[in-house]
């Protein structure tokens, strides 16, 4: 059973659509839609935004579904000159910008007392999601790095020099880490997709709008595509 989280109405909405065979229950006031997408065995919910409502829905995930694979789709602020607006990021890892224990001795954005850095996605997933986004999307660039999330809308040139100089990370959102860590503390593979909606500075209230729709149509279409590349890979 494949897990996909969207943080929005906008984002999660187009995939219901594309579901069959739909039964809906609400936990933890969110509605988690089970049924097929393509053929594949999914569960679609929009998690709300913010690092605290991905990991409960995540947490839900793995308690009430079962699932063995999560995806986090949505949209993000690129950190990198060369990612554009509707060019799609895929996960090598996660991590919470905004957690700081420096005054214990932890390097920025690592939890206290956890054995890791950042969240490492699965490598099988983010690569047949490459390989489906240069089929299906061919006239976007995809990009391969680090996602970074932390609960504020990034839109200040200065705190995405910050976020760069740190992190080294391709594109900034609110819920991808929290995903990232509640998949790890539970066992699940899991990738982050993101398509980009802005550039993370003081362009970014302006452009989120206008850019908004379109990156979340391109963030659907990869999806639809993945889930039927991932039920013809468990076929053959």
């Amino acid at each position: 059973m494949l897990g996909i989280i969207g943080a929005m109405d906008e984002e999660v909405a187009k995939l219901k659509e594309q579901m069959e065979d739909v039964q809906v229950e609400t936990r933890g006031a969110m509605d988690f839609y089970q049924g097929t997408m393509r053929g594949c065995p999914v569960v679609v919910v929009r998690s709300g935004i913010g690092k605290v409502n991905a990991a409960v829905c995540t947490q839900i995930l793995a308690d009430c579904y079962g699932v063995d694979r999560i995806i986090n789709t949505g949209i993000a602020g690129s950190l990198n000159a060369k990612i554009d607006i509707g060019d799609i990021v895929l996960s090598t890892d996660t991590l919470e910008h905004d957690m700081d224990a420096v005054t214990f001795g932890y390097p920025l954005g690592q939890v206290p007392r956890m054995e890791v850095l950042a969240f490492e996605a699965d490598e099988e997933l983010r690569v047949t999601a490459k390989k489906v986004c240069e089929r299906v999307l061919p006239e976007l660039k995809v990009f391969e790095g680090r996602v970074v999330s932390g609960d504020q809308f990034v839109s200040d040139q200065d705190k995405k020099n910050w976020l760069v100089e740190h992190f080294a990370g391709l594109c900034t959102e609110m819920e991808g880490a929290a995903i990232g860590h509640t998949a790890y503390l539970n066992g699940i593979p899991f990738l982050v997709i993101r398509a980009i909606s802005d550039k993370a500075d003081d362009s970014a209230v302006m452009d989120y709008p206008a850019f908004e729709a379109k990156a979340i149509e391109h963030s659907v279409t990869l999806l639809l595509a993945l889930c039927e590349e991932l039920k013809e890979k468990e076929s053959r």
